[in-house]
């Protein structure tokens, strides 16, 4: 039966995810060098509109549709079947397209969040066929394993609240992958730094604001599922964002504002798959951890590997989806949410193998599959602009445009 009330909070809620990948595009754009900015909004916004329109056609069939273990088939293709009845395996209170709109915003950022490995150096043609690719044989069967009916991870007992293997842990594999393949940007000994911190502000911001949707929209109704996914989720962001201040204050001298941002994001991940599962006080804790293995990653482990990750997707969302699945198996209380289960903390160590598991071959997956595909689209359009196009910027050779048109 339809509930007014969770239908428009969830209606709600998938605005909000939306809303966080132009969020996305302005955080990505203003961590780049200025002669590529308009090439990162672009790829984010050109994934908004693709990616939406695949989830019609196949994308969310394939998905959700009851199919195998393996992928949903091909049963609610142009959403045939998709209606205004609720479908109970998933939402037994809301509008079956209310649900199919809510995770057709997680299809779309998550392959966005990919474009921060490669910022600066795919070309725009390859970035599309990479995407829907990616999209179709990456995203939608992993999310079929983990939330789809008869997925073979969920029937296992992995849990994944909002996303922490489905779209932070994959999208970070593929970063990492593609980072490697694609190689480093020319002419660049180290990291330049963001070119217009203003807009990674903002792009903070809405990313935070986005999040609330993107984790308490998750339950799919207004419930007390809802309410503490909504307070663990602004909880662990902030304890994320103050510990990651506090270790560059330390490390370096000086907090910086694009530290505290990067550190409330990679909080905001790493709750993501634990916070319909966790307490406020396990959140605090979550986030600290967030913020030490996240920076670690970052600042130590990526310099001494050598691979140019350009906006650190894997530092921060890969890492950060890993960490947070992992926590599901340490701090997950049947006390919060008795749909879950108890984690090692509360006596149920068996749970925090059962996520290990779910990472593991989440991983192993992405990895081969986004290399296959990067592969593929190379031998046939070629990835990488050349080298005096990568030197001019990605802005004039791809879209010939300047994002800045006043010299200073």
């Amino acid at each position: 039966m339809v509930n007014t009330t969770d239908t428009l909070f969830v209606l709600l809620s998938a605005a909000l995810v939306m809303l966080m990948t132009p969020g996305l595009a302005l955080f990505y754009g203003g961590m780049v060098r200025r002669k590529n900015i308009l090439s990162v909004l672009m790829q984010c916004f050109v994934a908004l509109c693709l990616l939406s329109v695949q989830w019609i056609f196949f994308g969310y069939s394939l998905a959700f549709a009851p199919g195998n273990g393996f992928w949903g088939g091909f049963s609610w293709l142009g959403l045939n079947g998709v209606g205004f009845t609720p479908f109970a395996d998933y939402a037994p209170t809301i509008p079956h397209q209310v649900f199919m709109i809510f995770q057709a915003m997680f299809a779309v950022i998550t392959p966005a969040l990919i474009i921060g490995a490669f910022a600066e150096r795919m070309k725009f043609s390859a970035f599309l066929v990479f995407t829907l690719l990616w999209a179709t044989f990456v995203y939608d069967p992993l999310c079929h394993w983990v939330w789809g009916s008869g997925g073979w991870l969920k029937q296992l007992g992995v849990l994944d609240f909002a996303g922490g293997i489905v779209v932070h842990t994959s999208a970070g594999i593929a970063a990492l992958v593609t980072a490697i393949v694609i190689g480093r940007r020319k002419n660049l000994e180290h990291t330049p730094p963001p070119h217009n911190l203003p807009f990674v502000a903002l792009g903070t911001g809405l990313l935070w604001f986005g999040w609330f949707g993107f984790n308490a929209g998750s339950a799919l109704a207004v419930n007390a599922v809802a309410v503490n996914t909504f307070v663990v989720t602004n909880t662990a962001a902030a304890a994320a964002g103050l510990s990651w201040c506090l270790l560059e204050w330390i490390r370096n001298g000086k907090p910086t504002v694009f530290g505290i941002m990067t550190g409330a994001i990679a909080g905001l991940a790493t709750i993501t798959p634990a916070s319909g599962f966790v307490s406020p006080m396990s959140a605090l804790a979550i986030g600290a951890m967030a913020s030490i293995i996240c920076f670690i990653s970052v600042a130590i482990m990526k310099p001494k590997f050598g691979y140019d990750d350009s906006l650190d997707a894997f530092g921060v969302h890969g890492i950060g989806g890993i960490l947070g699945t992992l926590a599901v198996g340490l701090f997950a209380s049947k006390a919060v949410n008795p749909a879950g289960a108890d984690g090692l903390f509360f006596g149920n160590p068996q749970q925090f193998f059962i996520q290990l598991i779910g990472i593991l071959v989440a991983s192993g997956y992405v990895a081969i599959a986004t290399w296959v595909i990067y592969k593929f689209v190379d031998i046939f359009f070629g990835v990488r602009v050349k080298e005096t196009e990568e030197i001019i910027g990605l802005d004039l050779t791809q879209h010939r445009e300047g994002a800045y048109t006043i010299l200073e």
